[in-house]
């Protein structure tokens, strides 16, 4: 039988040419026993019409929070879904969920809803790219919302690139994959350091690197989802994360950082150093800004403790500790040295090599090694949100079992 089969789908349509899509998608829902509530924006009504929705899903399609028959309840409708499907979703409609501005259907749903939500984009692929855009995924992810990845290929521009909305196929599979995934973390306390951190030089300049602390915020959104309690220990970073499992701990520096992970470590099943710590720091921090005088300017630096092999010297039997390497020559030799120097169970080493992969991306591509049995997986280049299922998935098939 299906995951989906007495599931209430909530679908969202908005106005994309790939608005079309939604009616295989519909009629894909139905054929696995799902039940589907239609809701359109006014503009979606001039891509696909509301009767084609309607008889598919043996449902009356909403189209606005005043209707002919009187309110739409969207706080009902809201609290009805198992699951809320936007597809396609504009580059307007981004913004308006982003910022909460509910002057139409789908966004008021979305604003009520209280079950997890799954954002399939469509739009141009300049449009994709453009900094607005990215702020608006940015944020929808730190709040929770589940982003199917946008396709490649021609556009309704003509342009080639990414921006086509996920296949109906895709979105049925990532939704059965979802309702057939179990709550396999609860009653785990995991710990999880993201973002780089920042040393000052003096109140003005600091030492740093380009970690954007999204790979370690999706791994905490995605093991809170599983039923774990998670502690983000999360560097300088614009992001922001909003789950009632986890707790965040903001910090700048690496001795921040490795004080907030020591702290209560002993009750940590499960430890994932995504973030990216400065191995020095200036030896002194000028009280005011420094002037420039001369032609060269010499600081003397200084080695941060280091957070991983500290907690793989505390670790107890039982608690699992993975890390990560992110290396640009002779990777596999740098990550197995690591793995054994600082007595990690796993460690998952990315390459500035691999494009797509490594800081301030929306994607990654790893591979995973084990201490134990040496044994290695490689996997493509993935959204960093799936990045951190196959990586907590790893961590249960192996360790947690």
């Amino acid at each position: 039988m299906s995951q989906l089969a007495g599931k209430k789908i909530l679908l969202g349509i908005s106005g994309s040419i790939a608005a079309y899509k939604a009616a295989f998608l519909t009629r894909l829902l139905i054929k696995h026993n799902a039940e589907v509530q239609v809701l359109m924006t006014p503009s979606a009504m001039s891509f696909i019409s509301p009767l084609t929705l309607s008889t598919l899903s043996k449902r009356p399609v909403y189209t606005d929070v005043i209707g002919a028959e009187g309110w739409n309840n969207h706080v009902e409708i809201g609290l009805w879904a198992d699951a809320l499907v936007l597809a396609p979703v504009t580059a307007n409609t981004l913004s308006k969920l982003a910022s909460g501005q509910s002057d139409n259907m789908l966004v008021a749903s979305y604003l009520s809803a209280r079950c997890p939500v799954f954002i399939a984009p469509a739009m141009d692929l300049d449009m994709w790219k453009h900094p607005a855009t990215r702020r608006n995924v940015a944020l929808l992810e730190g709040a929770g919302n589940h982003f199917l990845e946008v396709g490649y290929g021609e556009l309704a521009s003509g342009l080639i690139g990414e921006g086509r909305m996920a296949e109906p196929e895709e979105i049925l599979t990532r939704l059965e994959s979802f309702f057939g995934q179990q709550q396999d973390l609860v009653g785990k306390k995991v710990l999880i350091t993201a973002g780089p951190t920042f040393e000052p030089i003096d109140p003005v300049r600091f030492i740093g690197n380009r970690s954007s602390g999204k790979m370690g915020i999706a791994l905490a959104i995605s093991a809170a989802r599983r039923g774990a309690m998670v502690r983000l220990v999360l560097g300088p970073t614009s992001l922001t994360v909003s789950h009632p499992n986890i707790e965040v701990v903001r910090v700048q520096t690496a001795r921040e950082m490795f004080n907030a992970s020591c702290e209560g470590f002993e009750n940590i099943d499960l430890a994932i150093l995504a973030a990216a710590v400065a191995d020095y720091r200036p030896k002194d921090q000028a009280s005011e800004k420094i002037k420039k005088s001369g032609n060269a300017l010499q600081l003397e630096l200084v080695q941060n403790p280091d957070i991983a092999a500290t907690l793989g010297k505390m670790k107890k039997a039982g608690q699992i500790l993975v890390g990560f390497a992110l290396e640009t020559q002779n990777e596999e030799a740098h990550a197995r040295a690591k793995l054994e120097r600082k007595n990690l169970d796993m460690i998952v080493l990315n390459s500035l090599r691999d494009p797509g992969a490594g800081f301030n991306h929306d994607t990654n591509r790893i591979r995973i090694l084990h201490r134990e049995n040496n044994k290695t997986a490689d996997f493509e280049l993935k959204s960093k949100a799936a990045v951190a299922e196959d990586i907590l998935d790893s961590v249960l098939h192996y360790y947690l079992t």
